[in-house]
Order: C-alpha cells, then sequence, then structure tokens
C-alpha cells in the first residue's frame, strides 16, 4: 500500500477527499493532519476514524512535518485558510499557514524526496468581465490575485513552482474553482444560505448577486485530483473545472425553489469589498491530457444533494449558526 499524507483533511474538500478516497482508491494507507481550526471539523471524519490515522498538528511546525513526510509516499496539501472574508479582517493567519505552512512541507518534501501535490484555487488569477463570457483561465492565464486569501494562494503556489524548478521536487498543482457539497463550513455561501433556510432566517445576497461563479461537486474535484496523481506529468498545472457557471443570484434562487421558498425570499447585503465578478475555467488541459470528466455537471441535482446533506446533519452545525450569522452582522451582510 502506498502511503499518503493528507494536510487539511479535516477541512471541507479533504474530508470529502478522505471519504472519496477510501472508498475509491483502497490501495492507499492514509494519514490526516489538521490543526482543527474553525474550518476543520474532527466530526468530519468521523465515520473514517477507524480507517486512518489522525493527527493533530499545524503545517507550520517544520519538525512534524519532517517526520510525516519522511514517513509517507505522497502528500496531497490542502491545508490552507480559505476565506476571502476572513482574510479581509485578518491576513495574518492566511500568511502564516498559505506561506509559511506550503513552505514548511516543501522543505520536507525536498528533504525526503517524496511525492507532492498541492491543491489551490482559480482566485489567484483574479476575475474575469461579465460581459466577454469567451473569456476563461487557463494555465497560461497571469496571476492576478484581489484579497489577502487569495494572494496568499498565488504565493503558495509560486513557492510550489520555484521549489520544482530549483530543487527538483515532485510535485504538481491544480487550481480549481468553486467547490460545493457536504461538509462545507457554514460561513460559505452555499452552506450559509441553506442553513439559514433551514433555521427560518431569510438567506442574504452579496450586492446585486450577478458575480459569476465556475461551481463543481467537491467529489468531481477530487476524482481529478486523483487523476493528476495517477498521470499528471511532475511540474504540471492542471486546472479543474466542471462547466458549472452561474450567477451568486441563480445559486441563490435555485435552492430556494428547492427547499420550497419564494424565489425572492432574500435579502441584499452590503457587497464585499474588491468582490471578484466572473471566475470560469477552461478545463481542456486535464480533460484531454488526462483523460478526466466530471459526473456531477447538473447543478440543481448537486444542490439537491448538498441540501439533503444539511437537513440531515444539522448536529454538524447547529451549535456554531448563530456565531457565524452575528460575524456577517458586525460587517453589515
Amino acid at each position: 500500500m502506498k502511503k499518503m499524507l493528507i494536510t487539511g483533511g479535516a477541512g471541507f474538500i479533504g474530508s470529502n477527499f478522505v471519504h472519496y478516497t477510501l472508498r475509491e482508491r483502497p490501495e492507499y494507507k492514509i494519514t490526516v493532519v489538521d490543526k482543527l481550526t474553525y474550518a476543520g471539523n474532527i466530526e468530519n471524519l468521523r465515520s473514517a476514524m477507524d480507517e486512518i490515522t489522525f493527527i493533530q498538528g499545524d503545517i507550520c511546525d517544520r519538525q512534524l512535518m519532517d517526520k510525516l513526510v519522511g514517513e509517507h509516499d505522497i502528500v496531497v496539501h490542502f491545508a490552507a485558510e480559505s476565506h476571502n472574508d476572513n482574510s479581509l479582517r485578518n491576513p495574518w493567519p492566511f500568511i502564516e499557514t498559505n506561506l509559511v505552512g506550503t513552505a514548511s512541507l516543501l522543505e520536507a518534501v525536498r528533504k525526503h524526496d517524496k511525492r507532492f501535490h498541492h491543491i489551490s484555487t482559480d482566485e489567484v488569477y483574479g476575475d474575469l468581465p461579465l460581459d466577454r463570457p469567451d473569456l476563461k483561465f487557463t494555465e497560461n492565464t497571469p496571476y492576478h490575485p484581489s484579497s489577502p486569501y487569495s494572494s496568499t494562494k498565488a504565493g503558495s503556489d509560486l513557492l510550489v513552482h520555484a521549489w520544482v524548478r530549483s530543487f527538483g521536487i515532485k510535485a504538481t498543482l491544480s487550481n480549481c474553482s468553486n467547490n460545493y457539497g457536504p461538509y462545507q463550513h457554514i460561513e460559505k455561501f452555499i452552506p450559509r444560505q441553506i442553513t439559514n433556510i433551514l433555521s427560518g432566517m431569510k438567506p442574504k445576497l452579496y450586492g446585486n448577486g450577478l458575480q459569476v461563479r465556475d461551481w463543481i461537486y467537491v467529489d468531481d474535484h477530487n476524482s481529478a485530483v486523483h487523476a493528476i496523481l495517477d498521470k499528471g506529468q511532475v511540474g504540471e498545472l492542471y486546472l479543474i473545472g466542471a462547466n458549472g457557471e452561474k450567477t451568486n443570484k441563480f445559486i441563490l434562487e435555485t435552492i430556494l425553489e428547492l427547499m420550497g421558498k419564494p424565489k425572492d425570499f432574500y435579502e441584499h447585503v452590503t457587497d464585499r469589498a474588491g468582490h471578484d465578478q466572473r471566475y470560469a475555467i477552461d478545463n481542456e488541459k486535464i480533460v484531454k491530457e488526462l483523460g478526466w470528466q466530471p459526473k456531477f455537471e447538473d447543478i440543481r441535482k448537486g444542490l439537491e444533494e448538498t441540501i439533503s446533506w444539511y437537513k440531515e446533519n444539522a448536529t454538524l452545525w447547529e451549535a456554531e449558526k448563530q456565531a457565524v450569522e452575528a460575524k456577517y452582522k458586525e460587517n453589515g451582510q
């Protein structure tokens, strides 16, 4: 069995990756390391604890990362501070985790000559104009981040590229569009709207809601990561997207419809500072070179499954709902 170390494996995408790997790729023996900040929840892994090794730790801890990386064959790096609004309130955790933490992993990977895959975001490219639907991000799009979050993710990507070129580490990278699905923290757009409705509150829409996001169901992201681990070329970057461009307004109104509410049952709130207008990914490279295809291209079906999960797992989010909404209220959102 190959030994896989997954950083940030108690977070949203990371925990889904753990469950996906256990289900679809039993040849991997998994260790998860997670700091268990507010966005990392051990309950996300509860059903898998008998099948994995879990270590509570910080990727900025160089001694711990050196030890863990040395004991494994492959490192899949999900750990990151990832919420734009939080990065605008306090950038420092993003600088520490996304930059310093990634550097500590890269040095351990370099020392022990291990395979490394770095998970990143399309937000490193900034945004696209709403009136140019022909334009999409590609692997050659220049970086133009617009928030402390996306800037630190861009910096972490550049560190990986530098370690590949300067030190010859065996690394690949992927920049993915907006994920949605089970286990996502309720501060994020889709679960916030779903849990507001389930809690008897009106959902909230930033500004006019015409910002466009390229949505992908989380298991499609995770299958793409495995395609890169299996067939990706060392040193290469792959963009992961499922052709799921929708406005925030469309997503919210679809959620309301699926949950039996009027389409106008929401409140407009103050727009986010520097809010990116449109993301869209050209996935041609990963489709043509690695043969990957998304399975959840019907966003209504994906949203139905997501809504069902939050209904059935209220115990995982109810206790923190009030605090999350209070934080938004402080900022008029």
